[in-house]
């Protein structure tokens, strides 16, 4: 239930924030590609670098390529790149925040978190120096002590065989060390470049089973921040919390004025300072441990302290969670398989969020869901699809899908809540993720080394030829057995291993996407031990490369389908093959009972980028010619294949319309292509 949101706000600039995330979400790619239109999540900025210190005139200009943004945003962003100008010349403290933008390859010219904002913060209340001590003194008491046992257990050659124990000794001590370390405990059972396996299974307790506050605080916090009595909002609450978790706890209400039922999520009390002191006590201690860190992970002790601050201070502001609803309402708008609640603005604040209570079955009762006749094998399907839409088309995705976040309707949607813990993967990111992907596929094993540097895995100017081989080791492991056999979590218990042995850091955004597809890969098995979690991902996977307009997959696709330059036959035979199963499986898909998705799969557009390709690139037109020509015969035969295999999916006159509606503006580029080339070669 916890929130985690990836763009900051101040106070004094909530109003100028809100307009600007409404249209962009404050993240501007430094890549040049253009954003999935489908997506209001990111707008593409068309600029092949983007420099923090920016003039103001290079980012007007730069905002001007913004779609649908309009001169007052570009003053506002234009205030707010000065601003992180600004922040620049504060000192060395704002360089691990500036590796963390560049890693994402956002900007966040609001930040509620900065090291100088939670100093100012602990330092200017009273008796600060005394709360700080104390707390202090508790904190390396309760941890020296607890570090003192390990290494007993270590000197006595147990240290093994008390594990478990000493696991569950660990959790109970971050509950009793307050909100913060909770949420430490939290983030450690994602981080295994951190913490050993047996020790984040333990810590995953923590993301469901913390104690609630009591009721009567959690009401006065409602009637506070919403500012009437309960009785006059609601005509009913449940007397006891649905779900409780680090920073907050829910209830179920019914709203006096429509009859609806909502749940009301509210913050715990006083609980700002706190994260604030305890913040500034982590970023204290980890300056003493940056020696140790760069040596393990290739990065400062304070970056990671900094990117944990960043989002456990966001996530006390519960408007950013509703805005994030409201996203995912809005990438999710057309699609009829997901359902997303409806949240209340008007009864939001700071401190609490009230949204459309979700009436379907939990995925912690499988036998509920079969009872319900929701087909499994379908409704699985469903969520998958979901998930890979929100990690790779939208880039915004849930962060913590667990068993209780996830439902399923009873007319089969599946549907989602707590869109606290949410998180966002830029243009660049997804590039270089399907990057990772295209190279897996030809096995080019350097250039996935080179991807982990560029998604900040491993730390710039690291030399990656020791880590290429172990790499090639888990993939060709993995990838051998099969789909029938394989599974995340085999390759992430590999991958686990490898960060012990070379300087990995795993970036906080890719802990979140390595659980959730854990995550949602265990509720797959849950409720149906055989189901193939790659067979459904496979397809999806496959229809994306084929059918998306984004200039970034054509030239994905382009990279599949020519390995060493030689056209590969069945390698688009298959990707055909798989996207035709993808549509096959969501249209007639037993466990949906409301109106159904698209039944064929739509090449048209494809079809047309591919033939502008072959007049407009040299390049391509020999490869193509050489690909029906090569061996010294005509390969007619591979060619007939592919065409039967989309005679069904493709309107032949349909497609001769759109082809000739658009010989104008191909001719008009291939005059510019051809004048280019003769004035190049002069």
């Amino acid at each position: 239930m916890e929130s985690i949101h990836w763009n900051s706000l101040v106070n004094h600039n909530l109003s100028l924030n809100q307009s600007l995330r409404r249209k962009n979400r404050a993240v501007i790619d430094r890549r040049d590609a253009p954003s999935p239109p489908r997506s209001r999540t990111f707008s593409a900025v068309r600029t092949s670098s983007f420099s923090v210190a920016a003039t103001a005139t290079d980012v007007s200009r730069r905002n001007a390529a913004i779609g649908g943004q309009n001169s007052t945003d570009a003053g506002i962003m234009t205030a707010a790149m000065s601003g992180v100008e600004r922040s620049r010349r504060v000192g060395k403290s704002s360089t691990a925040l500036e590796q963390l933008d560049i890693e994402r390859g956002v900007c966040v010219p609001f930040r509620k978190y900065s090291p100088e904002t939670v100093r100012s913060k602990v330092l200017e209340s009273r008796g600060s120096v005394v709360s700080l001590a104390s707390r202090g003194v508790e904190i390396v008491w309760t941890l020296g002590l607890y570090w003192s046992t390990l290494m007993y257990d270590f000197l006595v050659g147990r240290d093994e065989e008390v594990v478990p124990f000493r696991a569950r000794q660990l959790r109970n001590l971050l509950c009793n060390l307050g909100p913060s370390f909770i949420k430490a405990g939290q983030v450690l059972a994602n981080r295994p470049d951190i913490i050993r396996e047996d020790y984040m299974n333990e810590l995953c307790i923590l993301q469901d089973d913390v104690p609630p506050f009591p009721n009567e605080v959690a009401f006065n916090i409602i009637e506070e921040e919403l500012g009437q009595p309960l009785e006059a909002l609601f005509s009913k609450i449940s007397s006891q919390t649905i779900a409780a978790a680090s920073l907050g706890q829910v209830y179920r209400a019914t709203l006096r004025a429509t009859g609806e039922d909502v749940a009301i999520k509210v913050q715990r009390p006083q609980i700002e300072p706190i994260i604030y002191r305890d913040l500034f006590l982590f970023r204290t201690l980890a300056s003493f441990l940056n020696g140790f860190s760069l040596q393990k992970l290739g990065c400062n002790a304070e970056l990671i302290v900094d990117e944990f601050g960043e989002k456990l201070l966001e996530e006390l502001d519960y408007t950013l969670e509703a805005r994030n609803i409201e996203d995912f309402l809005e990438n999710f708008k057309d699609d009829p398989t997901v359902k997303i609640p409806r949240v209340y603005k008007n009864l939001c604040g700071p401190r609490v969020l009230v949204m459309e209570w979700i009436d379907g079955i939990r995925c912690t009762d499988p036998q509920a869901i079969k009872d319900a006749g929701i087909d499994l094998n379908g409704f699985l399907t469903v969520g998958v699809s979901a998930a890979l839409r929100q990690l790779l088309e939208f880039g915004l995705f849930h962060g913590d899908p667990h068993p209780g976040n996830i439902f399923a309707m009873h007319d089969g949607r599946i549907a989602y809540v707590d869109f606290g813990n949410v998180a966002v993967l830029s243009q660049q990111n997804k590039q270089i993720l399907i990057d990772a992907v295209v190279h897996a596929v030809n096995e080019d094993y350097v250039e996935m080394a080179n991807d982990f540097t560029r998604l900040g895995f491993l730390a710039k100017g690291t030399d990656v030829s020791p880590i290429v081989p172990a790499l090639e080791a888990i993939w060709q492991n993995s990838s051998g057995k099969g789909l029938s056999d394989f599974n995340f979590r085999s390759v992430t218990g590999q991958f686990n291993k490898l960060v012990y042995d070379f300087p990995i850091r795993i970036p906080e955004r890719f802990s979140l996407v390595i659980r959730s597809l854990l995550t949602q890969e265990g509720i797959c098995f849950t409720l149906k031990p055989d189901f193939k979690f790659l067979e459904v991902a496979y397809p999806y996977v496959a229809k994306r490369l084929l059918t998306d307009p984004n200039p970034a997959l054509r030239e994905r696709l382009i990279q599949v389908l020519f390995k060493d330059g030689v056209f590969q036959w069945k390698r688009l035979e298959n990707l055909i093959s798989l996207a035709k199963e993808n549509v096959g499986q969501m249209s007639s898909n037993p466990a949906l009972r409301v109106k159904q998705v698209e039944s064929k799969l739509d090449l048209t557009d494809t079809i047309k980028d591919g033939a502008r390709l072959f007049l407009l690139d040299e390049g391509i037109r020999r490869k193509l010619i050489l690909a029906l020509t090569e061996d010294s015969k005509l390969h007619v035969e591979e060619l007939v294949d592919v065409y039967r295999l989309v005679e069904e999916e493709v309107d032949i006159p349909s497609l001769a319309r759109e082809v000739v509606r658009d010989l104008p503006n191909v001719f008009r580029d291939f005059v510019l292509s051809w004048s280019n080339s003769v004035l190049s070669d002069r």
